[in-house]
Formats: C-alpha cells, sequence, structure tokens
C-alpha cells in the first residue's frame, strides 16, 4: 500500500521507519567523543609537564649542589612552578609543583610535582 502526502512518501514498510536514526545517535554521541578527546589531549599535556618538572628538578638540585645561585637555576622553569629549595647537610633537595590545566583554565586542574635529591658539593670535604 503506498500513500503520498504533499510529495512526501509516507513507508509502511518497518524497516524504513527507523531512518535517520543513524544520524540522531551520531548527534547525540558526538559532544561525549568531543569530551573524551579533549580530556585525553589534556591528560597528555599534564604527563608533558610532570616529565619537564622531574627534569627541571633534576637540573636545578644539580646546579645548586654546584653552588650556583637558585634563580639561575630555576631559569629554565615551567611557568607559573613554585621551585622549593632544602639543605640538609651534605644533600640538596629540591621540589617542583606546577598547574596543569586538564579542560581549559576556568576548571580546576591538577598538580603535578616531581622531587631531586643532589649532593651539594659546594661544601668542602673534611679530611
Amino acid at each position: 500500500m503506498r500513500r503520498f502526502v504533499v510529495g512526501v512518501r509516507l513507508y509502511s514498510n518497518p524497516r524504513f521507519r527507523d531512518r535517520g536514526m543513524v544520524t540522531a545517535e551520531f548527534a547525540a554521541a558526538m559532544p561525549a567523543v568531543m569530551l573524551m578527546m579533549c580530556m585525553s589531549l589534556g591528560v597528555v599535556g599534564a604527563v608533558a609537564t610532570q616529565l619537564r618538572c622531574e627534569h627541571t628538578a633534576y637540573t636545578a638540585a644539580r646546579a645548586i649542589a654546584r653552588g650556583e645561585d637558585e634563580s639561575v637555576a630555576s631559569a629554565d622553569s615551567i611557568p607559573g612552578a613554585r621551585l622549593h629549595t632544602v639543605v640538609e647537610g651534605d644533600r640538596v633537595r629540591v621540589t617542583l609543583q606546577a598547574e596543569v590545566a586538564i579542560l581549559g583554565t576556568r576548571l580546576p586542574g591538577i598538580r603535578v610535582s616531581a622531587s631531586s635529591v643532589a649532593v651539594n658539593e659546594s661544601i668542602p670535604d673534611s679530611l
């Protein structure tokens, strides 16, 4: 049985009634896919910042242990990162903390930190 209403064909066959459902499901799922993609990119950025923090903390600990100034040691630091130095006897401990935005700057991010210890070379050996 075929019926026409103002030039539009009405499908009486049940398999044609779901026409356009794939488009609707795709449109509903697309925001979730985009959100997951943005979060994944944010996590990759956080891991990269963590690696940069580890390298910078290592470099700063070695430089301070050699007797260089702390400002020279943190010159290549990550923007907005906080560098904390503690000298404990013959050891120098440097901790570096940075904030990483996962989903933009308006939402809270995560804090990554790295710590490194070096032997203080500026102390003369007591022989």
